[in-house]
């Protein structure tokens, strides 16, 4: 190589050259299948949207729909990555909450804010949790995401069986640990699927320390 085959920032374009065309970076090992779920959270963001399809989901990345199944063997695979995505965040903040804060009541107020504030950073991933997007999508999803909330009870009812075990006014702690989880639960869901169903306009954590403080 020689001395005019380096170019220079100050070297003037020669006249009537086109600009080169921008160089498609390849993305990194894992990338692409990072990407592929980041944009179908931000499709299931959009209220009132259909069923997403593959090759709308193709359209949006630009890319084919064979580029998409390079990464995932369906698209039920991509909803579980969401869905894993879910069960990884939460379980990780409900095991830190539990570790942190002392049994009882306010513990469990504390993981059912997280649940709430975690639905309004990510309105796409409220959906998957509640079963919106998952209608016509495989049976085992909405079974996953059951399974999902069977946990939240069963954390909320470890967190209050201490409390109404120490209570002396308590007769029956365990089934009232029982009750009160079901309950919160339910509370839980029902704003989730209020957020999704308004449009993501009522916020789930609307009124939340009013509403727990009658609950605990």
């Amino acid at each position: 190589m020689n001395d005019a085959d380096i170019s220079t920032p100050d070297s003037p374009a020669s006249p009537g050259a086109e600009p080169a065309p921008p160089v498609r970076k390849r993305p990194k090992p894992g990338e692409r299948r990072v990407q592929i779920l980041q944009a179908l959270a931000t499709m299931l963001e959009q209220p009132g949207s259909e069923r997403i399809t593959t090759a709308a989901l193709a359209a949006r990345l630009e890319v084919s729909e064979a580029a998409l199944y390079r990464h995932f063997a369906s698209k039920a695979q991509m909803f579980e990555g969401l869905i894993e995505f879910i069960e990884q965040t939460v379980f990780t903040l409900v095991n830190q909450i539990t570790e942190r804060d002392a049994e009882g009541g306010a513990q469990a107020g504390r993981i059912v804010a997280m649940l709430l504030q975690f639905a309004e950073k990510n309105p796409g991933m409220t959906r998957v949790m509640v079963g919106d997007a998952l209608v016509y999508e495989n049976e085992r999803l909405q079974q996953r995401m059951n399974q999902f909330f069977d946990k939240i009870e069963a954390s909320l009812r470890q967190c209050l069986r201490g409390a109404a075990e120490a209570d002396p006014a308590s007769t029956t702690p365990t089934l009232e640990a029982q009750v009160r989880a079901s309950m919160l639960t339910a509370f839980v869901v029902g704003r989730l699927q209020r957020f999704a169903r308004s449009g993501f306009k009522r916020q789930p954590s609307e009124h939340l320390e009013a509403s727990l403080a009658r609950m605990l």
